[in-house]
């Protein structure tokens, strides 16, 4: 038998209940796990139930527990069941072995007096037995002429029963005497507290079952074996269903847990338009898009939480793998193929900046098989379907959706939360199936242009673009795609660049550093739109100097600015965590905010200072809002460039006195200086002084001798990768022996194999993480000022290899499990890439 024989009704439920932050998943043992025997002695559970209570025990955030009417003892002795497994004794008034030590002196009398009295009940009676346990007896009865049993019942009942201090529990041929609170409703509301449980499930045969069924409410689900009247929502017929419960729950609950078809990171495409972007697998699933705009709710967020938090699905309906997927040349359109049918995606670079438009089109001669599952607001909001003239509306919502789907014959199911859309179609070969996904209109109206006329727009978007590019000699093409990605990580609506597409892909598989990087950090987007004015386009730049002036306008100062924003230049809100979610493969906690906002990081004047230089000289004018800029950024380093902060890094920890973040301030100055010089702009005098001053104070107390390099901060022997900027900015010399110490020192702790990690220090976080690209970068660059040009294509080719097979890259890499992490695509990865195929092909 399989879980398709349980009802339709509690498969739905058993589902839900599955994907609960924290489950306790509870039962009894006899007519439940086991079944009823007439000797008690050999009911033995069934081993696919105790396999699938021990597995579902080893899951995170799950507890399981048995909560049985006999002893505690015997009910391990009997049961076997592994350590993992939680055991209740006497309904609830044991829970552990020694238990009989906390009953006082008037407890043990009581239970003494009870064992006497019963035993003169049952004398000479064929077939009725005591069952003596530490705090309670039980009167069983099951083996006894049923006239026999009556009476001994009703004796007990009308004796022992009614003492002072005495609880009674009535079961199946069964009465218990106890002298303590015995309750197996209490016994499951001890264990919800203790494990925190944002849901329970609980499954029982007997009467005294009744009293755990009655505690359930809300989110819970309580599950009768057998027949007779219960309090439970749902019911099976006997142990051999039990098995098949928690068995399919066990499956349910492992996959939104772990996410076992997790694809790898690298190997998701990003489509792209003017303000949105959107994640595909390599099977055309859309399996990421937020809407009203990249750093909004998600839509469909299967890429965190499973096919339940929302998918937009084509694949052929006879099944079979892709050929494969890439992108159109210079676009950010992407196909996906099998043998008998073709999948196009794009985003339509040209909509209203309230629309977020996806185009699907199915070419070729197979029948594809479509399912539409939007779950808005990361599927916290029930989701309604409705088929109407045109296609499907989505009802419910804050946000008007459709899709546009003319001719397709829909199918709606419902999971009693949220609908399901499902269809099958067939292109043929002069006929293709199109399906457009709009976001933020209720328009199922025709579009004025043709699809081939829409798609060859959106092309000649990017097209044109990439035909006014510069590029390298090396890897031309990784090149071309690394900018095209960059693009399409800025909003030309508002000039803000974010640092990646995504939130909470992990940096290490179930750990906990999951982080949102949907937000424009200032240090990061002006190392984007710089790398792309290097190749050619100063549009980005212009647009992301416009929005850094905007949000200066708002505030007092340059340090008063925060490290990051979102993409309309406002400040971010608290970092909170979506408990629905289960991340990525099961890394969980999934964030949204970023508590970041908050630091003190000195370093990012530099960058934007560095800018601002790279943009004058593209121009041939230095603007005077942007040179009034770089003196107040000067102003504000004059003031806090000797303060401890956060650095680059962001640790949680207390703020430390960086080498990275003052040389990042040095940079602000020396840049300044030299700008105002170039412009014949006024330099105060005290600037180059000042410049002096932070270069001496970096030389003499970010060197540390006992480790012959420079250190991540002043008050430790830490290395960092950031520190090599001494040297890849100019302070000193890249000929100066303590830099190419530093190298070396730094090749040597934090390089490993292929890619190069950030630090190795504790940083209050647990788990570990991934090497860095940028890192990598930043030391092929340092190999190539220090001649070690060998080692700098070497690492380079390795960068180059960890791309995904349609040229994106996360923020990580793991050279032990040859795996990628952290959020897809990242800007600073695609940074380094191109900078050192620039400085590669320079010679």
């Amino acid at each position: 038998m399989t879980a398709e024989a349980l009802p339709a009704e509690l498969r739905r439920a058993i589902v839900q209940i599955a994907r609960t932050p924290r489950l306790l998943v509870a039962c009894d043992y006899d007519g439940t796990l086991a079944p009823i025997t007439l000797n008690p002695d050999e009911a033995r559970p069934l081993p696919e139930s105790v396999g699938a209570l021990r597995s579902l025990a080893g899951l995170h955030e799950t507890t399981t527990a048995v909560i049985s009417g006999r002893a505690l003892r015997d009910l391990a002795t009997l049961s076997r069941l592994p350590s993992e497994v939680n055991l209740v004794g006497s309904h609830g008034s044991e829970f552990d072995i020694g238990f009989i030590h906390a009953l006082d002196e008037k407890a043990r009398e009581l239970h003494r007096r009870l064992e006497s009295e019963l035993e003169q009940l049952v004398l000479d009676v064929p077939g009725v037995s005591l069952e003596v346990k530490p705090a309670s007896i039980a009167v069983h009865v099951r083996r006894a002429e049923h006239e026999a049993g009556r009476r001994v019942l009703a004796a007990v009942h009308s004796g022992p029963s009614t003492w002072d201090g005495v609880s009674t529990t009535d079961g199946k041929e069964v009465v218990e005497l106890a002298v303590v609170q015995t309750d197996k409703g209490r016994a499951l509301d001890i264990l919800r507290h203790q494990v925190g449980a944002t849901a329970a499930i609980f499954l029982g045969d007997d009467v005294t079952d009744e009293k755990a069924f009655a505690r359930l409410s809300g989110p819970d689900l309580g599950i009768k074996v057998g027949d007779g009247e219960t309090l439970a929502g749902y019911r099976v017929p006997d142990t051999v269903d039990v098995a098949l419960v928690l068995g399919f729950l066990l499956e349910e609950r492992r996959n939104w847990l772990y996410g076992e078809s997790a694809p790898p990171i690298e190997r998701l495409s990003m489509l792209a338009n003017e303000r949105s972007v959107a994640l595909l697998t390599p099977d055309a699933k859309l399996t990421w898009l937020c809407h009203p705009g990249p750093d909004a709710p998600a839509v469909f967020a299967d890429l965190l939480g499973g096919e339940g938090a929302g998918h937009f699905s084509i694949k052929p309906h006879r099944n079979g793998l892709p050929l494969g997927q890439r992108y159109l040349p210079n676009t950010m359109t992407v196909e996906t193929r099998w043998s008998r049918l073709l999948v196009t995606d794009y985003l339509e670079p040209e909509s209203p900046q309230h629309r977020t438009d996806l185009v699907r089109v199915i070419s070729g001669e197979a029948v594809a098989s479509v399912k539409f599952a939007p779950r808005p607001e990361f599927g916290g909001v029930p989701v309604k379907l409705e088929i109407v003239e045109g296609g499907l509306r989505v009802l419910g919502t804050s946000e008007p959706f459709v899709l546009y789907s003319p001719g397709v014959e829909w199918t709606l199911t419902s999971d009693g939360l949220h609908d399901t859309a499902t269809a099958l179609v067939q292109p043929t070969p002069t006929k293709p199936v199109v399906l457009e996904l709009r976001c933020g209109t209720t328009d199922l109206g025709d579009h004025e242009l043709s699809e081939v006329e829409r798609r060859d727009r959106a092309g000649r978007y990017w097209s044109e673009w990439t035909a006014k590019l510069q590029l390298p000699k090396v890897q031309t093409d990784l090149v071309l795609r690394s900018a095209l990605t960059l693009r399409g990580l800025v909003n030309t609506d508002t000039g803000g660049v974010l640092a990646a597409a995504t939130s909470s892909l992990p940096e290490e598989i179930g750990g906990v550093r999951n982080w949102d990087y949907r937000y424009c950090w200032i240090r990061d987007a002006a190392m984007t739109v710089r790398e792309l004015a290097h190749l050619g386009s100063v549009d980005e730049a212009e647009g992301y100097l416009k929005w850094l002036h905007g949000v200066l306008a708002t505030l007092a100062g340059p340090e008063r600015l925060h490290p990051l924003y979102t993409l309309s230049g406002g400040v971010i809100g608290a970092e909170a965590v979506i408990e629905s979610l289960p991340g990525y493969a099961g890394s969980r906690p999934v964030r949204v905010g970023n508590l970041a906002n908050h630091q003190v990081q000195l370093d990012v004047f530099g960058p934007v200072v560095e800018l601002v230089g790279t943009l004058a000289t593209a121009r041939g004018e230095l603007r005077d809002e942007d040179w009034q800029m770089v003196r107040a950024m000067a102003e504000a380093v004059t003031r806090r460039w000797n303060e401890p902060d956060h650095g680059i890094w962001e640790e949680r920890h207390v703020p430390r006195h960086r080498v990275y973040s003052r040389v990042m301030c040095w940079v602000t100055i020396d840049r300044a200086v030299k700008l105002g010089e170039q412009y014949g702009r006024g330099v105060p005098g005290a600037w180059p002084t000042l410049r002096d001053e932070i270069k001496n104070d970096v030389l003499e107390h970010g060197w540390n001798d006992e480790v012959q390099a420079f250190t991540t901060a002043y008050d430790g022997t830490d290395l960092d990768a950031a520190s090599l900027f001494v040297g890849l900015t100019g302070l000193i010399d890249p000929a100066d022996e303590r830099f190419q110490q530093t190298v070396t020192a730094i090749e040597a702790e934090l390089r490993s194999g292929s890619t190069v990690y950030r630090y190795r220090r504790d940083d209050g976080l647990p788990g570990g993480e991934g090497g860095f690209h940028i890192c990598a970068a930043w030391l092929i660059e340092a190999y190539l000022l220090t001649g070690r040009r060998t080692e700098a294509q070497e690492l380079f080719d390795q960068i180059v290899a960890a791309a995904g097979p349609t040229g994106l890259l996360p923020e990580q890499y793991d050279p032990i499990a040859e795996r990628s992490l952290g959020n897809h695509p990242q800007a600073y990865s695609h940074i380094g890439l191109i900078r050192c195929a620039n400085l590669l092909a320079a010679g």
